[in-house]
């Protein structure tokens, strides 16, 4: 979101470079920038150009480095939530090595992002409803949240009758927001168990231990990893998404980690 470092990274004038960027414009006969004192931004048309054509450039150079053999490795830190990380991303990573084996991915995790270390960061994702006051985070997901028990308690006419209920901090106005909109019974519950991540949740509910209410993405890799739970009611929307901040590390490698964001737009998106 500069032309001026657009422009040295390229060689070129920051002149040459706005003027190049008009001519693209008129000839497509649509604006890609929305220009301010001080501030660029892309259109939303720009924003969707701008992901296709990324896409393009990473098929050509995959395609360069199949047919020549031109690789130069470059590490990517990726500072991700815990839970996102275990239960989502993860067992993704293998996906994205194979898509761009010349990047490799150092995985970070953190359970608070006000708690996060200062250490250089590429690409951060953070889980919430963007109130960090960064004005650089770009949301790439919606979320909806589910009831989940122990599998062998679905048998019964009420999975939640006789369980305890597990509460995930940051998360604890979710079951009565749930209730009120989907059950006939009273809202206020006092959870048996606090834990502060959903991997916890997960595996108390997991051994029989009570139910819980995560986000869907969570508890359909949970069920497919193996994990003896059970979603037990329908899905329910929620404000927070995952968002892509910008990272710390100013000497980061801009089209790896372009590589990098573009590939977890599409796998959330999915």
């Amino acid at each position: 979101m500069s032309f001026t470092t657009a422009a040295q990274e390229l060689g070129v004038t920051q002149t040459a470079l706005s003027l190049h960027v008009r001519s693209l414009e008129t000839d497509l006969g649509c604006k890609l920038f929305t220009r301010a004192a001080r501030k660029l931004s892309l259109t939303e048309v720009g924003q969707a150009y701008a992901f296709s054509i990324r896409r393009a450039l990473t098929e050509i150079d995959l395609s360069t480095n199949s047919l020549f053999g031109v690789t130069h490795l470059q590490e990517l830190t990726v500072r991700v939530p815990i839970s996102t990380s275990a239960l989502f991303l993860a067992p993704r990573l293998p996906e994205f090595a194979r898509k761009y084996p010349e990047v490799s991915v150092r995985l970070v995790s953190n359970i608070w992002a006000e708690s996060a270390g200062k250490e250089d960061v590429d690409v951060e994702l953070r889980l919430g409803v963007d109130d960090w006051n960064r004005g650089t985070a770009k949301a790439i997901s919606t979320e909806r949240i589910v009831p989940i028990a122990p599998k062998s308690h679905m048998a019964s006419s009420d999975a939640f009758t006789d369980l305890p209920f597990v509460q995930i901090l940051g998360f604890q106005d979710m079951w009565q927001r749930y209730v009120t909109k989907f059950r006939e019974q009273p809202a206020e519950v006092t959870p048996t168990y606090s834990v502060d991540t959903t991997i916890a949740a997960i595996d108390i509910v997991a051994a029989g231990g009570g139910y819980s209410v995560v986000l869907e993405r969570f508890a359909n890799t949970a069920i497919e990893s193996g994990r003896s739970i059970a979603i037990a009611g329908k899905p329910m929307p929620i404000e927070q998404a995952h968002h892509i901040v910008a990272g710390q590390n100013l000497n980061s490698n801009n089209i790896a980690r372009q590589f990098f964001e573009a590939w977890l737009e599409t796998v959330f998106a999915e």
